[in-house]
């Protein structure tokens, strides 16, 4: 979901995805850089401040954290790290399976607790949503559906408010819809926004 938002067709600069590697790399599945290693740092306190560290953030800032369980260590300690410097945390949650899970939090906070506002995936506890005759425990999880829907609609309504207030954003934009010369002016012009403006996040860093 964070990569859903910037950069995709029909998006746009303004959004920085924080993917870290270490926690999203799951091609290898087991071995080395395998889903263990991942789903135990995911839960390991500190690591959330060390992300942070890179970044020169404000108050003039907002976060959007997407965590299904909202119930790992690591997005919960990025959204108190946000929150810390007076940034506004939006987090996105499946409601139904985050309150029938347990925080591995120190302090036994879930994401929802810390964040300004919660927007629910709508999935169903243990997320899976299909059940089917003779096997025992259902598949097909639900939130990355939902979670998908959010972003977009998110995307839709920050488009539109931009566009009115005057300043209409540089949509990347598929050839079929402009045409190739459009499609790649506007292609090159979005990433050279971004990259202006994600020369703000690091231009301070470590000079506070």
């Amino acid at each position: 979901m964070v990569e859903e938002m910037w950069p995709r067709y029909g998006s746009f600069p303004g959004f920085h995805p924080i993917v870290e590697l270490s926690l999203t790399f799951h091609n290898q599945v087991v071995g080395a850089n395998g889903q263990r290693q991942a789903m135990f740092l995911e839960n390991t306190t500190g690591l959330a401040a060390r992300i942070l560290r890179n970044f020169d953030l404000s108050d003039q800032d907002s976060a959007l954290i997407i965590s299904s369980s909202g119930c790992n260590v690591v997005p919960i300690e990025m959204a108190e790290g946000f929150k810390s410097i007076g940034m506004k945390v939006v987090g996105i949650v499946s409601q139904k399976h985050a309150q029938v899970s347990t925080s591995k939090h120190p302090k036994g906070l879930k994401l929802s607790d810390v964040c300004d506002l919660v927007l629910d995936t709508g999935a169903p506890a243990g997320d899976a949503m299909v059940h089917i005759e003779g096997l025992e425990t259902p598949v097909s999880p639900g939130s990355t559906i939902g979670g998908c829907l959010l972003i977009n609609a998110i995307k839709a309504e920050v488009a539109a408010r931009l566009t009115d207030a005057g300043n209409p954003p540089i949509v990347l934009t598929a050839a079929s819809n402009v045409g190739l010369e459009k499609a790649m002016e506007l292609f090159e012009n979005a990433y050279d926004e971004h990259a202006h403006r994600l020369a703000e996040l690091f231009k301070n860093v470590g000079r506070k």
